[in-house]
């Protein structure tokens, strides 16, 4: 047993009492301090504009948040439409302040749900939001994506791994348990991360249909935080 797996191990019997939260709520308590607390993924965010196409001119980005990818991407494509899905209005507000002037269309909405179109935008994104799904249910969205996207599009992917299939293991039981607990139907959106190894990250998205899914890699000092490419 590594050390990393003890860790969470201990973590999660101190918390284990903690009440699930629903995700819209959550994350419209935490408004305040929340582009603080994802401060430490800034070189990802640039990483993620540096490596979309050049010559876009339509994006998706999904779980869009305040925009913490958005402004690395409006600065290199300042005349970008943005279509951003969000479940919380709180962010999106927040977004819209610091984006007045962009073309942006933002959906407050659950992104399973959500419609997204065909063939509508030549790329798409999503950062750290889809680490509370089980494998089938991201393939069922990775294939809307897909179908959103023009024909050669591309789709990034900047979201942490479980480095093993014991830690993948683990926070699934572990999330199931604690809606168990709490009464708390397997439809219900709560935020707990139960994130999927690369693995099976990646296979979900071939699941879906992408023609190309590729590792891109990892940044220095983080082997834990993947860029994914998948191309229609």
């Amino acid at each position: 047993m590594d050390d990393g797996f003890r860790a969470l191990q201990d973590w999660l019997a101190q918390t284990r009492d903690e009440p699930l939260e629903a995700m819209g709520a959550f994350f419209d308590a935490r408004i305040g301090d929340y582009e603080a607390h994802m401060s430490p993924w800034r070189a990802h965010y640039a990483w993620m504009a540096a490596l979309l196409p050049d010559g876009i001119e339509t994006l998706l980005d999904v779980g869009c948040g305040t925009g913490l990818e958005l402004d690395e991407i409006f600065a290199r494509f300042p005349a970008l439409h943005v279509t951003g899905v969000d479940l919380s209005g709180e962010m999106l507000a927040a977004l819209r302040r610091k984006h007045p002037n962009r073309a942006l269309t933002l959906w407050q909405a659950d992104y399973f749900a959500q419609p997204f179109g065909d063939s509508r935008f030549d790329a798409a994104v999503s950062f750290e939001t889809l680490h509370h799904f089980p494998a089938a249910q991201k393939a069922r969205l990775f294939a809307k994506i897909r179908d959103s996207l023009r024909p050669g599009g591309v789709y990034l992917q900047c979201d942490y791994e479980a480095k093993t299939q014991q830690i993948e293991d683990l926070l699934f039981a572990e999330c199931a348990r604690r809606r168990a607990r709490d009464g708390i139907a397997p439809d219900v959106f709560v935020h707990f991360d139960t994130p999927l190894t690369l693995e099976h990250e990646m296979q979900a998205m071939r699941d879906a249909g992408f023609a190309r899914v590729e590792l891109v890699g990892y940044l220095p000092e983080d082997d834990h935080t993947p860029m994914i490419r998948a191309v229609r």
